[in-house]
């Protein structure tokens, strides 16, 4: 099994979720991030005085799939996901070792 995390814009968080949807995605954590890459914050004006916004609000996905699906979801998160512009995110693939749902103490695979 592999855990997929996807760092995103905030406004492509629908367009993600409901192509993950779907393709039958049973399941995903969505949590608010702060960060910075490339893009380095940017500078702000707020009554007349500039400051700068060193971590620049994200979205983060967490997904975990069978490893036959992640080009699969990989993909649509891509091709959902993308602008064009610096900025658009990251995703990052991590094995697990093991799942277990809480409820039914299933393991593997049924956890999911």
């Amino acid at each position: 099994m592999k855990k997929i995390e996807a760092v995103i814009r905030h406004f492509r968080l629908e367009d993600v979720k409901n192509a993950l949807t779907e393709q039958g995605l049973q399941g995903m954590t969505i949590t608010e991030v702060r960060g910075f890459g490339r893009q380095k914050g940017h500078t702000e004006m707020y009554r007349g005085t500039e400051y700068a916004v060193d971590f620049v609000p994200k979205i983060k996905i967490e997904v975990v799939v069978h490893e036959d699906r992640l080009r699969n979801v990989i993909d649509t998160i891509l091709r959902t996901a993308q602008t064009g512009q610096i900025g658009d995110g990251k995703i990052f693939v991590s094995s697990l070792d093991e799942v277990i749902r809480i409820r039914t103490g299933e393991t593997g695979g049924d956890a999911i």
